[in-house]
């Protein structure tokens, strides 16, 4: 359909999902309030970010437990059962199925060796569907380009794909195969695709220090433990001449400018974004009240990323375009700038993202194996489908691009670029089934303990008794910090241990009055603390746990959503914690439980040797090898600065010191 209009459709289906509201039977529970709203509804909130009016809420649900797979990675246990719904039957948008245009435009296959002669800021003009990246690769007319899927309009393609996809409360996607669906088979004859060899040459091995000089932006959304990786990696890329800009949220600008890094703003508040994930349990909105919160985020995150590759420092005016960029996947949009800019495009993240038949993706749950690849495409078609119309507007509006079809085969994905993913294989190893494109680097930590220095009375405290154990969840939001402060503070009497409490977002402890064997913190940095800790008690980040498992603590985590599940099981399979326990699940009994699972000197064996490993590692060292290896073997030279602007007015005092100077100069010459 044509995105514009999309506020009006939003408002028409805030209505309607009122009105369904009253009628619904489902009740959703979170944190602990009643909210009734079908997951029929959650998913028409989520095609109205696409900008279609048209879903229709219904009051049928259905009940699902949380079917867990068997196999080593993704043996994830039935602790958070929970209620689950088909997805909606959406109906018929307008963007028709078209065949792709005449004209031709260069598209980010996989990176693009040469820049793009294109006017940004040309007036707005007719501009056809592009093709995807995988339609571009293969080629069209070729057997793997047409599909059956891609044959379909876009009706039914919608209507195939939420036959196996269950959104689950915790906003992650359950795949169920086990219908007969022809959508299963199709979208599994895609994994062919993926191994269409790719035409780019690349350099072909260690040359970090012939690689040119470049001018790199680095692209993160996401929280601070988000953002602590990538600038390690940018401090990494300086060291070898770049010119490195992180652009991130504004609330992080202080800590990327006091690592030395040139900072620039994106769109939306992390603070809200966090809060958004925790009240919806992930991408889906839970309530009409959510839809605005979550285009009006996205939005500003895309808008801003073509300034952050493009515009002059914000503060010195020193110019700024971007010959390489480095982004996360949360950077909805990255993929399009490059396409714009041509320039190429590495994606670096703290979970897995590529298709794999080793385990399902982070966000999925699938109960058989055969479904773990395919989990993969889903979730990125369910992405897709919530922020197709706004992509589609920028592309228009200020790439000058042609807009992308709705299910234009295989768009999403990131299996196309070049990754690189900031774990430790000792942790979770590379799978088989990925290829030369895909590394894993290692941890990438930036060490910011070796200049703390903690104060008097914190000192004091933690030399004057047994080791204590870390509890805290960073910048997961709290619907009622009290209660979790005292279930904690409980816990750690029964077990008869002292606590280092990080207050966080959630403001843990603010109401509540400490015990003496409990000492609350508001900012510490975890690689200094963490080895003063016997254990660890978090919620599941990927930076906090990877600073765990370095200081050889066991750990417990208590995830709020998204992949958080999947660090807790990883923990869990490894003998390094107990099962994670769900927010919701958190007690005085389950937390004293996993905190006398811990103390067992068998775990902090195994805890120590996977540390041990971790501490041999250079993460950052082999994400930048990574970066430089996967570089075109031609980089796009910036285009040449503009000549200043000549002043041709005269300027009497120049016309006065040009005479004196030719003066002394004849005076020397005799």
């Amino acid at each position: 359909m044509d995105d514009h209009g999309i506020d009006n459709d939003t408002k028409a289906l805030e209505t309607s999902m009122e009105r369904g509201q009253e009628e619904s039977n489902c009740t959703n529970q979170i944190h602990g309030s009643d909210v009734s709203f079908t997951l029929r509804e959650r998913q028409g909130a989520w095609d109205c970010l696409n900008g279609s009016s048209n879903g229709r809420p219904d009051n049928q649900s259905t009940d699902g437990e949380f079917d867990l797979p068997s196999t080593p990675l993704a043996n994830l246990r039935q602790s958070n059962l929970s209620q689950s719904s088909s997805a909606v039957e959406v109906s018929s948008v307008n963007d028709p199925s078209l065949t792709p245009s005449p004209r031709v435009h260069k598209g980010l296959d996989h990176c693009v060796t040469a820049p793009v002669e294109r006017n940004l800021f040309l007036e707005n003009e007719e501009l056809p569907f592009s093709q995807s990246m995988t339609e571009k690769r293969v080629g069209v007319g070729s057997p793997l380009s047409t599909l059956k899927l891609d044959r379909l309009s876009e009706r039914e393609k919608k209507q195939l794909i939420v036959e196996i996809m269950k959104i689950q409360r915790d906003g992650t996607v359950e795949v169920d195969l086990t219908k007969d669906s022809p959508v299963a088979s199709e979208l599994l004859e895609l994994h062919q695709l993926d191994r269409v060899p790719s035409a780019i040459d690349y350099i072909a091995a260690d040359h970090n220090k012939s690689v040119p000089k470049l001018k790199i932006a680095v692209l993160v959304v996401g929280t601070r433990g988000d953002v602590q990786p990538f600038l390690a990696v940018a401090r990494r890329l300086q060291a070898y001449g770049h010119h490195v800009r992180l652009a991130t949220h504004s609330n992080f600008r202080g800590f990327v400018k006091s690592a030395g890094v040139d900072f620039y703003p994106l769109g939306g508040d992390p603070r809200v974004l966090a809060g958004y994930m925790a009240r919806n349990k992930g991408l889906i909105p839970s309530a009409p009240g959510e839809i605005a919160i979550q285009r009006k985020q996205i939005k500003a995150i895309i808008e801003s990323l073509l300034p952050a590759c493009t515009e002059p420092d914000l503060i010195t005016g020193e110019p700024f375009r971007a010959q390489a960029i480095i982004a996360n996947p949360p950077a909805y949009g990255h993929a399009h700038v490059a396409e714009a800019l041509g320039v190429p495009m590495h994606i670096f993240f703290t979970m897995p993202w590529t298709p794999t038949y080793a385990f399902p993706h982070p966000l999925a749950r699938v109960p058989q194996s055969a479904g773990y690849w395919l989990s993969y495409i889903l979730v990125d078609l369910l992405i897709w489908w919530g922020i197709r119309g706004l992509i589609n507007e920028f592309r228009r509006n200020k790439l000058k691009l042609p807009p992308i079809a709705y299910f234009s085969s295989y768009h999403g994905s990131i299996s196309h670029l070049p990754t690189g993913y900031m774990w430790s294989p000792h942790v979770v190893p590379k799978p088989d089934d990925w290829g030369n494109q895909v590394d894993v680097v290692g941890y990438c930590f930036m060490n910011l303990g070796s200049k703390y220095q903690p104060s008097e009375e914190f000192a004091e405290w933690i030399q004057k008794g047994s080791q204590p154990i870390y509890i805290g969840f960073g910048s997961m939001p709290l619907d009622d910090s009290n209660k979790t402060t005292n279930t904690i503070l409980e816990a750690l009497e029964i077990t008869g241990q002292r606590g280092i409490i990080d207050r966080g977002w959630g403001d843990l402890g603010k109401y509540s009055n400490i015990p003496d064997n409990v000492f609350m913190i508001v900012d510490c940095p975890h690689d200094w603390l963490f080895p003063q800790c016997s254990a660890v008690v978090h919620h599941g980040g990927a930076g906090t746990t990877a600073t765990g498992l370095k200081a050889g603590c066991p750990t417990t985590i208590v995830p709020f959503f998204g992949d958080q599940f999947f660090w807790g099981e990883i923990i869990y399979q490894k003998g390094l914690g107990p099962a994670p326990i769900p927010i919701s699940q958190l007690t005085v009994e389950s937390l004293t439980e996993a905190i006398r699972f811990m103390l067992q000197p068998e775990v902090k064996s195994r805890a120590m040797k996977v540390a041990a490993r971790i501490r041999k590692e250079d993460g950052v060292g082999a994400a930048v090898d990574a970066f430089h290896r996967h570089l075109p073997a031609e980089v796009p030279l910036p285009p040449p600065s503009p000549p200043p602007e000549k002043d041709d007015s005269p300027n009497p005092l120049q016309w006065v010191f040009t005479k004196i100077g030719r003066i002394c100069c004849w005076a020397c010459a005799s």
